[in-house]
Formats: structure tokens, sequence, C-alpha cells
């Protein structure tokens, strides 16, 4: 029997093609489709096959986030995940509404994969194993662009528990600002490769084609007292250290998806990720430091820990805390 797979993506944007694909494409694989909306997206919205919740939709769920969570901001996808759990998923799916999907995109995942591994590597830039190319993630310090990385041939390959699945995505790869003002664009990445992150290796991941289940779901929330740019960053570096505390590996595959992307002022960009440049590494060493605990039903107040300890160092003003509490009882209402 197929599991609950549900999908969320947010948008300001009128049914475009990406989001008409995404609705037949949930048709066929029986997965849910939930769109998010904001203030800017039009009043008429509607396409067949979606979920669609517009502002007033989502203060009417009674969710304490969604009565919290400022508007124009990309963090009111939260309010999509919190539906997915409450709906019962299985699996939660998320994209953006500029990546198209490719068939594999569809393919249901396997919490357990064999993959090649690496553990205590500190910071690695994951797209030296998907291309030759002079490319690597947004979120990356630029600092460690360069670094060496072990051969994917020498590495030990193990089946790991995967909590966190991120897809690459072919032609307008998810960069920073600094690459696609200098370097070349299409780029496309190597099929049939996947890799997983343990312990003590860094590498940013985003929230354009990203698989979660449901032990990973509290570790979803996007921060929205941030930079646009850095919100799915840096939650990804907070998901990271407390997965390490379960033993679970962020796993990085081959695309499922191409993004023909939205429009975007490529210096407004470059300002958004300063706060990244300046501070993703502190970031990662401040959570390094944080005091965890090991098991599922930690997991909610290591959360609270790791957001305690960089609003302590004002990575995130303390108006953060109020809007992750919300969050975390939404949480506990869900799966009480």
């Amino acid at each position: 029997m197929q599991s609950k797979t549900i999908l969320v993506v947010t948008t300001i944007s009128v049914p475009n093609k990406v989001l008409r694909e995404l609705a037949v494409g949930c048709q066929l694989s029986h997965w849910d489709f939930i769109i998010i909306g904001d203030t800017k997206t039009p009043t008429d919205f509607f396409l067949e096959g979606s979920q669609y919740y517009d502002i007033n939709a989502q203060i009417a769920t009674g969710l304490e986030y969604a009565k919290l969570c400022p508007t124009k901001h990309y963090a009111r996808k939260n309010i999509g995940y919190l539906l997915a759990i409450q709906k019962g998923a299985e699996q939660i799916v998320e994209t953006d509404d500029d990546n198209f999907p490719l068939d594999s995109f569809w393919q249901e995942k396997s919490l357990e994969i064999k993959c090649k591994i690496i553990d205590n590597a500190g910071w690695i830039n994951i797209y030296k194993y998907f291309s030759e190319a002079p490319i690597w993630p947004r979120g990356l310090p630029l600092d460690k662009i360069n670094h060496p990385v072990p051969p994917y041939g020498e590495l030990s390959e193990s089946l790991s528990e995967c909590t966190i699945q991120q897809g690459l995505a072919h032609k307008n790869p998810d960069v920073d600002a600094i690459y696609r003002l200098i370097l070349p664009l299409p780029q496309d990445f190597r099929d049939n490769v996947n890799l997983a992150l343990g312990k003590d290796s860094w590498c940013p991941f985003n929230s354009q084609n990203t698989y979660w289940f449901p032990d990973a779901y509290p570790l979803m929330y996007l921060p929205a007292y941030c930079s646009f740019r850095m919100t799915d960053i840096w939650r990804s570096f907070i998901a990271q250290r407390i997965c390490w505390e379960n033993g679970w590996r962020i796993l990085f595959h081959s695309p499922t998806v191409y993004q023909e992307r939205n429009i975007h002022n490529l210096m407004q960009d470059f300002e958004q990720e300063i706060p990244g440049y300046l501070h993703n590494e502190k970031i990662a060493k401040l959570l390094s430091e944080v005091k965890l605990k090991t098991g599922k039903n930690e997991i909610l107040d290591n959360l609270r820990k790791c957001y305690d300890a960089l609003i302590e160092n004002e990575i995130f003003p303390p108006k953060e805390g109020d809007l992750l509490e919300a969050w975390l009882k939404d949480i506990n209402r869900t799966y009480a």
C-alpha cells in the first residue's frame, strides 16, 4: 500500500505551468497538494487538484503559528507543513513554484538507503560530487568552496537512516548571488549520485526539493526574523545539528527537478545573503557547542535550545523565540 505523501508549496503567482504540472503529478501519484498563499497571491487563485489556503483560510485553521507569522514572508510555508502533519502525512515533500518535476520526483523514497557516507569532515562542498564545474551550494562559507573533498570512489558505503533527503536541481541550481553574478548558467549535475552527511559534516540544504520523514517534521521550522535568502539555510544547519544526536544523516541525491528561476534582482539577493557570508561559520560553531540530548522525545527541546543559543548570540532577535513557541505548541497539539 502506498504511503500518504503530501506536497507543500508557497506562491504569490497565478497558477503557472510549474504549479499545474505539480497538480497533475500529485493526482497521478495520489499525493495531496497544499499551496500556501500570501498577501500578494491573486485573490481569485484556484488550481484543480490542490488545496489552496489564502491568509484568511490559514488563520481559520486555528494554528497559533498562523496568527503570529509575518505576512509577505516565505516562512508562511510553515503553515503548509503543519497542515500536512495534521492530515497524517507519512512523508512531506516541498518544492517551489519555479521547479519543474522530472519523472523521478514522483518516485517514493525510502527512509533507509544504502549510499556513500561522509562523517567528521567539517564543511563539505557537496556539489563537487555532482559536477566538475566550480560550483557550490548557497550557504556554503565562501572560504570553503575550494576545500578538497574525499574522492567519491574512496568513500565507505553504509545503510543510513536519512530523515531529510535533499534533491539537487538541473539548469538553474541553488547557488548564491556571487555565483550567479560571475559564473555561467545553466548547469546540470551527474545522475545516480547518493551521498549522506553524518555527524560533524556540514553542508547547507534548501527548501526547493526536499523530502522529509515524520521524525524530522519538527525540524522543518523556517525562521521568519532573518533574511529571506537565509531562512532555509539556517534551518538546515539547525536540523543537521539535531539529526546528529539521533544518528541520522542528511542525504543529497541527483536532481529530480529542473529550475526555470523566477525573476530575481541579483544585487538584492546578494544583499540578503550578506548575513550568511558573515555568520554561517559562526552559526555552525555555536550549534556544535549546544548541549543536546539523544532521543526522538528530545527533538522539540533540542530545537528550542538551538534557537536559544542563536538568539542569545544575536543571530535572531528575541521575537523569533515567540514564533518558535507557537510552532512548538502547534506541533505538540498535532502529536497529542
